[in-house]
């Protein structure tokens, strides 16, 4: 992972919103991602598409829904980046995670069934 490039894409606030909500959520689907950020499908993936390319994010899909998540791949360095930022910055995603909370009809995951 190039840290530059690690930090450009933290550096827009869309995608670091959707890094940071991803982290702390372990998974999201775009249209969860658009209810928390109050924002269009088109930009929400188009930022999630980014993070998919420049390898933060993962997707997997689950019938009609695509889920993302962090890429296991990620360094030890680019976890801590996320789960610091995200632990010393409750506000800054308040707003977000309340609108997450109220959002019905989220999409099931499956569970492991093994």
């Amino acid at each position: 992972m190039n840290p530059v490039q690690f930090y450009k894409c933290l550096a827009d606030e869309t995608r670091l919103r959707c890094m940071l909500l991803i982290t702390r959520e372990n998974e999201l689907c775009v249209c969860e991602l658009m209810e928390a950020l109050q924002e269009i499908q088109p930009k929400i993936s188009r930022h999630l598409a980014q993070l998919r390319e420049f390898g933060l994010l993962v997707d997997r899909r689950q019938g009609q829904w695509v889920f993302y998540s962090l890429n296991p791949k990620l360094p030890d360095w680019a976890i801590d980046v996320l789960t610091t930022t995200l632990e010393n910055n409750p506000s800054f995603l308040a707003k977000n995670m309340k609108l997450l909370g109220r959002m019905g009809d989220r999409p099931a995951r499956a569970q492991a069934c093994c």
